[in-house]
C-alpha cells in the first residue's frame, strides 16, 4: 500500500519525536512491504521564523493533498507577546479547521510495567483504560466574535462558545461507534447547570444515543469529571466532550498513564471517495523548549500517533497493533525515557525508537 503522509515536525521536541516515529514507520513499511510517500512542511514558530506566518499556504495545500498528516508539536515562548492570530498555536487551529478534523481521539491506558510512574496510587490507576472523544473544530476556540477591544478607554476581551447541532451530532456518533467496540459506555461531559451551550449539547447527545441502544449513556458535569478522573478513573470508558473541556481533562488524565509523553492522539474527519479517513496525528505533549535538542523527549506519544495513523486512516490494524505491542515490550524490558522515572540510566529519544524498531523484528 502507498502511504501518502504529510510530515510537520513543528517546534521544540517535535523535531526529535517525529524523527523517532518516522524510524518506526520505515521499519513497519519495510516489514509489511508498504511504500512511504513523505512530504515535509512547516507550521507554528518554525514557519513564523521563515515565512512570517504560523500557517503558510504550502502547508495548507499539502495537508489537503495528503491522506494523513503527522505533527510533532507547536509553540515557542518567544512569540507569547504576539496577538493570538499571529502566535504559533494559530497554525495548529487553522490546520484542524482546514483539514476538517472534527473528532479528536485520545486514549489513556496505564501499562502494568510503568504503573509506579503515575503520581497517583497504584490501586487507583491500575486497570485504567479510557478514551476521550473531543470535539475539535467548534466551541470557544473558534467561535465569533472574539478579540480584545477598547471602547472609550475601557478594554474588554470576548470569546464566544457556539455549537451547531450538526457539530455535536457528528462527534457524538464517533463516540458511540467507538464505545460499541469497547465496554459500551459513553460519559458525556458538560456544564448544563450553567451554560446554554451545554444544555443544547446534552439534548443533542441524548437524541444521538437513541440510535445506539446497546450503549449506556451518562452525563457528568465537567468539574465532577475532573475530580473522578483522579479518584476513580476505571469507571470511565469513552468520555465525550466539547473542545475546551476535552483539552483540559485529557491533559489532566495524562497523570494516569505515567506521563503526558505517553499519550498519542488522532484527529479525524470524513472519509474520502477512496474510503480513507483524512486524519491529523500528534502526541498530546507540547513543544517542551526546555529540553529541546537534548535527545531527552519521550517519543512514545509520537510513535503511538503514527500507529493510530496506520489504524484509522489506512486501515492497517495489524501493523498498528504491532507497534503498540513493540512499545509495551520495550517498557517491560526497563527501557524508559527520562520522564518515566527509570531505575537505571534513562534511555534517550533515539534509543527508545531503536528499541521499538528492534522489537518489531
Amino acid at each position: 500500500m502507498k502511504l501518502n503522509i504529510f510530515i510537520l515536525p513543528g517546534d521544540g521536541i517535535g523535531q526529535e519525536v517525529i524523527k523517532a516515529a518516522l524510524n518506526v514507520l520505515e521499519k513497519v513499511a519495510k516489514k509489511w512491504n508498504h511504500s512511504l510517500q513523505l512530504n515535509e512542511g512547516m507550521i507554528g514558530a518554525e514557519a513564523i521564523r521563515k515565512f512570517g506566518t504560523p500557517f503558510p499556504q504550502d502547508t495548507e495545500k499539502n495537508a489537503l493533498l495528503a491522506d494523513a498528516t503527522l505533527l510533532g508539536a507547536v509553540g515557542a515562548p518567544e512569540f507569547d507577546h504576539l496577538p493570538p492570530e499571529r502566535r504559533p498555536e494559530k497554525g495548529l487551529l487553522e490546520l484542524r479547521r482546514v483539514m476538517g478534523v472534527y473528532a479528536n481521539i485520545r486514549p489513556v491506558r496505564i501499562l502494568p510495567s510503568i504503573l509506579s510512574c503515575s503520581p497517583l496510587k497504584n490501586e487507583v490507576v491500575d486497570g485504567t483504560d479510557l478514551v476521550f472523544v473531543r470535539e475539535l473544530t467548534g466551541g470557544l476556540y473558534y467561535g465569533q466574535p472574539r478579540g480584545i477591544f477598547a471602547n472609550e478607554g475601557e478594554e474588554r476581551a470576548v470569546n464566544t462558545m457556539v455549537y451547531t447541532k450538526e457539530e455535536i451530532e457528528r462527534v457524538s456518533v464517533i463516540a458511540f461507534e467507538l464505545a460499541k467496540t469497547r465496554r459500551k459506555k459513553v460519559t458525556s461531559v458538560d456544564k448544563a447547570n450553567v451554560l446554554e451551550t451545554s444544555q443544547f449539547w446534552r439534548k443533542t447527545v441524548i437524541e444521538v444515543s437513541k440510535k445506539f441502544p446497546q450503549v449506556e449513556l451518562e452525563h457528568v458535569l465537567v468539574d465532577s469529571c475532573a475530580m473522578q478522573l483522579v479518584s476513580s478513573p476505571r469507571r470511565f470508558d469513552v468520555i465525550l466532550t466539547e473542545n475546551m473541556f476535552g483539552d483540559i481533562l485529557s491533559d489532566e488524565a495524562s497523570c494516569l498513564a505515567g506521563s503526558i509523553g505517553m499519550l498519542s492522539s488522532a484527529s479525524l474527519g470524513k472519509k474520502n471517495e477512496s474510503g480513507i479517513r483524512r486524519g491529523l496525528y500528534e502526541p498530546v505533549h507540547g513543544s517542551a523548549p526546555d529540553i529541546a535538542g537534548q535527545n531527552k523527549a519521550n517519543p512514545c506519544g509520537a510513535i503511538g500517533s503514527a500507529a493510530a495513523m496506520l489504524e484509522y486512516s489506512f486501515g492497517l490494524k495489524e501493523e498498528a497493533y504491532s507497534i503498540y505491542g513493540a512499545m509495551e515490550k520495550v517498557l517491560e524490558k526497563g527501557i524508559r525515557p527520562f520522564d518515566l522515572k527509570p531505575s537505571q540510566k534513562p534511555a534517550t529519544t533515539s534509543e527508545v525508537a531503536e528499541a521499538v524498531c528492534k522489537a518489531l523484528e
